[in-house]
């Protein structure tokens, strides 16, 4: 099976451009990184009849994930650069639906690649979370024998944003699991810890469902500075710096969330299971 590793402010996957059989277990073997080739999870790019092509998402789990920020612009580099896809706005097929990504690009490299990630879910029922009904800002959630205060949003996929004083001293590792696996999400979260800086730029962390702390999260980036103007932390567009790279996040006024960052190349190869 020929791959392509990519990844997107070191939020890395393995890009295969086929339908495999056994998706789940695939990306489980193959995002192993010691005995695969290594990642945060698989996406499969994949012939559409709606858009210029479809991406079907696994976490490192195995798990089917609804929609992957910082993968959709490695797909995105991949079809504009050989995948017959070269022109500068193109639309992608995920789990979310339809998206739009708009390419920046250099004697036919692509440099960066702005997504419209679409409009966040605000309500519970859309997150999906428990509790009742309306939306989830600043709410308490108790877990491990701890209270924390979340903000909690859809990007197509769930997301439960914590902000915190310091970030270097935040208990990812222990925190990110409990909430992950709270009882109120039934599709699991994503667990976020912002750090404001300013009103235009925040420090992030993510700890991914299904794949645990990554480099990156374009989504976990896009939820972050949604929660940051519902709390009126930030203004609506922000520089939001992870571990892996910064990404340029907008919310405009009419809705859909913008999001701006690169997508590079690590290597190829063939593999097999």
């Amino acid at each position: 099976m020929d791959f392509v590793k990519m990844h997107g402010c070191g939020n890395d996957y393995v890009f295969v451009r086929e339908e495999v059989d056994r998706p789940d277990e695939i990306a489980r073997l193959i995002s192993d990184r010691h005995r695969g080739v290594g990642g945060d999870g698989l996406i499969l790019i994949l012939p559409s009849k709606v858009a210029d092509a479809r991406m079907r998402m696994f976490n490192a789990d195995g798990g089917e994930a609804e929609m992957c920020g910082n993968g959709l612009r490695c797909v995105a580099k991949l079809l504009y650069e050989e995948g017959g896809v070269k022109k500068p706005h193109m639309r992608v097929e995920t789990g979310r639906g339809i998206l739009e990504i708009d390419i920046r690009a250099e004697n036919g490299r692509v440099l960066s690649a702005r997504v419209g990630m679409g409009k966040p879910g605000l309500e519970r029922s859309e997150i999906p979370m428990g509790g009742g009904k309306g939306k989830a800002i600043s709410v308490p959630l108790e877990a491990g024998g701890e209270t924390f205060e979340a903000t909690c949003v859809s990007m197509g996929n769930p997301h439960c944003v914590l902000f915190v004083d310091d970030l270097e001293s935040a208990d990812v590792s222990r925190v990110g699991p409990l909430l992950e696996h709270h009882p109120i999400f039934p599709k699991r979260t994503n667990v976020g810890f912002a750090q404001v800086v300013s009103p235009s730029e925040i420090k992030l962390r993510v700890w991914e469902r299904g794949s645990q702390e990554t480099q990156a999260c374009g989504t976990g980036a896009c939820a972050a500075v949604v929660a940051a103007v519902l709390t009126g932390r930030t203004g609506r567009s922000a520089k939001v710096r992870l571990p892996g790279g910064d990404l340029q996040i907008e919310w405009p006024e009419a809705g859909d969330v913008y999001m701006e960052g690169p997508a590079q190349e690590s290597f190829r190869g063939t593999w097999t299971p």
